[in-house]
């Protein structure tokens, strides 16, 4: 039978596993290996890359760094996060701010080392790396554009370790990173109107909070736009085997995203879309092996 400290052990586990955002840094992690499996690294053997000890390095520093980038975030959103989301928030609280910001440091050590394993220039992208997301925690994501656009390419930096370590710089990645790109511009952008009430509190300068919820949602029809140019060159251009019905799939889904956007006014028509985006991203990951679904079959004959 559990004892009431153990309880509270297992809440405070539960807390900092919800700061952290670990089923986040999983679905990252996956995203990793399947793209070093399927896209970057398709000649290896898949005992070669899932055995390779540089690239779990940078695997390893990239989650650390990401944790201590949620946990940074968390800290200097916790009173904005009180109103947008008050019951995650309660959670949050049981991890005081004390511990939080030691296991930022202590995790940020921790990707700094990791990488230190594989070459000075991963030590110095990953410290470049954790500077920025303190930088954007601190400053920028308070101001409009440059703070969405920032979380974006933050989020897509750890995807371009793994391309460096594999020095695979062919445009069809590319043009990937810039389908990833829009759509995680688009959902930085639907969380500023999720989140409009704290913003309008804590005097966050996000787009909605100076121009307006119509604007906001005028810019996120023109990103679902644009992002159908490298949806159409994957699918026309580039070879990537079943995965143009993902594509297929993705372009019913931001239309079905951009008809519900203007019905929406309600902070969970918001969440709604936000989960919309979330789905592109997550089936996207998973689709990478239909790129090339034999694959695995070849590795093990």
């Amino acid at each position: 039978m559990l004892t009431r400290k153990n309880k509270l052990l297992i809440k405070k586990g539960l807390s900092l596993f919800s700061i952290v955002r670990g089923y986040n840094i999983l679905v990252i992690v996956v995203a990793q290996y399947l793209t070093s499996i399927y896209i970057l690294a398709p000649d290896k053997l898949l005992k070669d890359v899932l055995f390779d000890l540089n690239l779990l390095m940078l695997v390893m520093a990239s989650s650390a760094a990401i944790a201590s980038g949620y946990i940074i975030n968390n800290f200097y959103d916790s009173e904005k996060d009180l109103i947008n989301r008050p019951r995650k928030s309660l959670l949050d609280r049981l991890v005081s701010q004390r511990i939080k910001l030691t296991a930022y440091f202590v995790l940020n050590f921790a990707s700094v080392l990791f990488a230190s394993y594989v070459s000075f220039r991963a030590v110095l992208f990953f410290a470049i790396y954790i500077f920025g997301i303190w930088f954007y925690s601190h400053k920028l994501k308070r101001y409009p554009f440059i703070g969405n656009f920032t979380a974006a390419i933050l989020s897509v930096i750890p995807f371009f370790a793994v391309f460096v370590y594999y020095k695979n710089f062919e445009t069809v990645i590319f043009v990937h990173a810039t389908f990833l790109f829009l759509i995680l511009s688009m959902r930085e952008m639907v969380k500023d109107l999720e989140n409009l009430k704290g913003d309008l509190v804590q005097n966050y300068q996000t787009i909605p909070v100076l121009y307006g919820v119509k604007t906001s949602k005028w810019l996120l029809t023109l990103l679902t736009i644009l992002t159908l140019v490298p949806t159409y060159l994957l699918l026309v251009r580039f070879e990537i085997g079943r995965m143009n019905y993902f594509f297929f799939l993705s372009i019913a889904g931001l239309l079905m995203f951009l008809a519900f956007l203007w019905r929406s006014d309600q902070k969970l028509h918001y969440i709604l879309l936000h989960t919309i985006l979330k789905l592109i991203i997550v089936i996207g990951i998973l689709s990478i092996v239909l790129i090339n679904p034999d694959l695995l079959i070849r590795q093990f004959t």
